[in-house]
């Protein structure tokens, strides 16, 4: 998508439409809104003054004109957004993505946005990027017929007083991030036929080469070599082999703490039938989404890539498939992970905490000394928290905050549940130190957190349960319906709050 800045003159941008945030209760007469109503001949405050349309937040109005003099546009789109007082800068992408949508419905190829926020001039511009970019994100890849053919390709901001060269810089992250979210979405939305472990391994490495990152993959012989015997207890009822994917980003001008390096870490199973402890068909065609995590962490990896902070990151991928055979994993084997530990697998769809065990233990022996891990690791935090918030948990309440605070700014909530000693009790074994689940009904999401952190030594930790927000399950005005990339923005600004 074209972008462009303007600091003033927004109505007489040469774009099809002009797009326009509404406060709930305002005024046609206010500063923003009366320029537009003249041009329109009066009809903004025709609507508003007819309870057509009040500001309510993902309220729209189209309204038809003829334009005149150097007015290009013949159409002004208002969006509502609610309380003035309610308006944070990451809105603009709801915003901007919203505009984006409801516009290339009616075959508008461009148009020009006032997002009104009073926020950081280049965050402004990063927000409404990344939406417009967002926005276009599609679950027609494998269609023959039927695909969007029109979509909005020429985009102007207008931020009033602003420098362009702050917008400029804020659009160009924008579209960074935004390109690198709708990374993390295609990996998501794969189908599992198409998205295997070794496909999901080759995808990492040639975004790796394209954007400078370092790329190692280690295969079942190396991983095995290593002593991860829980990661393969999970690979082996699948005909397809598991890869442990390793990214790394080293940055030219190093301003890290002495020794101090960020790994992120994702749950990559490409498909989950629950394995011997199989699951209900129905809704098993959703569990192509269980690698969500892992598709976080090449995402974000891709962003960082590009972005260019000055502290190093390291990215884990564990990518498995979780299938039953005559080969696969029982309920009730024994097997022994990276540190040395031995776990009784009690339920083999409790799979992504197996997984992870090695991939956080393998993050740590590479140097890491703060951990991040991502997983869609339990339907019990979907119980809990729905789709509005990731469940957080750790060992270290600073940066348990540090996420919580960067996923404020960026519109992604984080709610944090415990990981005490009393929790870690009810996964002690019988026969070996751990077991795989906990008791039956109780605290689930907690039970797969504290089954992890008995692989992470002294690093300090947080994991993200995001099995209630990696999708959606409908279309929402400024996005398709299916993966949703989230954790990427706010993985980011942790980095970037790490410099």
């Amino acid at each position: 998508m074209k972008s462009l800045a303007i600091t003033g003159n927004f109505p007489e941008a040469n774009v099809e439409a002009l797009a326009v945030v509404v406060f709930k209760g305002e005024k046609a007469s206010s500063a923003d809104l009366s320029g537009l109503d003249k041009i329109t001949g009066g009809l903004i405050a025709s609507v508003i003054a007819n309870d057509e349309f009040k500001g309510d937040v993902g309220e729209t109005a189209l309204l038809r004109f003829h334009p005149s003099g150097k007015v290009k546009a013949s159409r002004v789109l208002l969006i509502g957004v609610g309380d003035r007082s309610d308006y944070k800068t990451h809105a603009v992408a709801s915003v901007a993505g919203g505009a984006v949508r409801f516009l290339q419905k009616r075959k508008i190829k461009s148009f020009a946005l006032l997002p009104r926020s009073a926020g950081n001039a280049a965050d402004v511009a990063q927000f409404a990027m990344q939406g417009c970019i967002t926005s276009q994100f599609e679950l027609d890849k494998y269609k023959s017929k039927d695909k969007t053919k029109h979509t909005v390709n020429s985009f102007v901001l207008c931020v009033e007083g602003a420098k362009a060269a702050e917008l400029k810089s804020g659009l160009n992250r924008g579209q960074i991030i935004g390109d690198s979210m709708n990374f993390t979405r295609d990996l998501a939305n794969e189908p599992p036929n198409v998205l295997t472990p070794t496909e999901m391994a080759n995808r990492a490495a040639a975004m790796a080469k394209e954007t400078g990152l370092k790329c190692e993959v280690l295969d079942e012989a190396k991983m095995k070599k290593m002593g991860m015997g829980s990661l393969l207890s999970v690979s082996l009822g699948s005909e397809q082999p598991a890869k442990l994917i390793v990214l790394r980003y080293t940055p030219t001008k190093n301003t890290a703490k002495k020794g101090e390096l960020l790994a992120l870490v994702g749950k990559g199973i490409t498909f989950d039938t629950g394995g011997i402890s199989l699951k209900p068909g129905e809704g098993m065609e959703a569990m192509k989404y269980d690698m969500s995590g892992g598709a976080t962490v090449i995402g974000t990896m891709r962003a960082i890539a590009l972005l260019k902070p000055t502290v190093p990151v390291l990215g884990v991928v564990a990518a498995v498939e979780n299938m039953p055979d005559g080969r696969a994993s029982r309920p009730s084997d024994v097997v022994t992970a990276m540190n040395g530990k031995t776990i009784e697998i009690l339920n083999t769809d409790a799979e992504g905490r197996l997984i992870l065990a090695d991939a956080v233990a393998y993050a740590e022996k590479q140097g890491a000394n703060r951990i991040v891990d991502m997983a869609t690791l339990t339907g019990a935090v979907i119980v809990a928290l729905g789709d509005q918030n990731t469940g957080i948990m750790g060992n270290d309440q600073g940066l348990i905050d540090e996420i919580i605070a960067c996923g404020k700014e960026n519109g992604e909530g984080f709610w944090q549940l415990p990981v005490s000693k009393e929790y870690s009790k009810q996964i002690r074994s019988d026969i070996a130190d751990i077991k795989n689940i906990g008791p039956r009904g109780k605290a689930g999401t907690i039970m797969g957190a504290v089954f992890i952190q008995e692989f992470v030594d002294k690093a300090k930790w947080a994991h993200l349960d995001i099995a209630g927000t990696a999708w959606a399950d409908g279309v929402r005005p400024h996005q398709a319906k299916g993966p949703t990339g989230v954790a990427v923005r706010s993985l980011i600004k942790l980095v970037e709050k790490s410099q």
